[in-house]
C-alpha cells in the first residue's frame, strides 16, 4: 500500500485507523480507499469529489475521478460519510456523521456545522401513509450582507 506523505497534506488520519474503520463497515481497504479515508477522516470537514482529487494530487498521489466518486459514494452508502447536496450542481461529503445541520454560504460555498441544540424543530408535517421518519436534514443558506 502506498503511504500518503505526512508532510504534503497536514492532519491526516493514520492508515491503520482508516483500515480498521473501513473493515468495521465491511469495506475492503484498498490502497486508494485508505488514502481517500486518510483525507476525509482526519477531522470533521466537508469536501467535494473535486476537492478530494485536488488534495490527493497535491500530495503526489494519483486517483482517477471515477475512483474518487465511486469511493465517496460507497462511503456514503455504508454510513462512513454523509452526502450533502449543497445545490443542484454540487455535492459535498461530510466526515461528521453525527446528527447535525448546516449553514451554507452561497457566496463562498463554505459549509459550517450547526449542532442540533442550536436548532429546534417544533413540528413536522404529517408523514405519508405507510412511512416512518428516517431523519431530518436542514441546510440554512446564507450570503454576505450587501453594502
Amino acid at each position: 500500500m502506498r503511504r500518503m506523505p505526512q508532510s504534503s497534506v497536514p492532519h491526516l488520519a493514520s492508515a491503520e485507523s482508516v483500515i480498521a474503520r473501513l473493515r468495521s463497515f465491511d469495506i475492503i481497504p484498498t490502497a486508494q480507499r485508505v488514502e481517500i479515508g486518510q483525507l476525509l477522516f482526519a477531522c470533521p470537514q466537508h469536501l467535494s469529489a473535486e476537492q478530494v482529487l485536488e488534495r490527493l494530487a497535491s500530495a503526489g498521489l494519483k486517483a482517477s475521478k471515477a475512483t474518487v466518486y465511486n469511493t465517496l459514494n460507497l462511503f456514503a452508502a455504508r454510513g462512513l460519510v454523509r452526502q450533502i447536496n449543497v445545490d443542484p450542481t454540487r455535492t459535498c461529503f461530510d466526515s461528521n456523521t453525527s446528527v447535525h445541520s448546516h449553514f451554507h454560504n452561497v457566496d463562498t460555498g463554505e459549509l459550517t456545522d450547526l449542532e442540533l441544540p442550536a436548532l429546534e424543530l417544533s413540528r413536522l408535517p404529517s408523514l405519508p401513509p405507510g412511512t416512518e421518519l428516517a431523519g431530518v436534514e436542514v441546510v440554512i443558506r446564507v450570503k454576505q450582507k450587501a453594502g
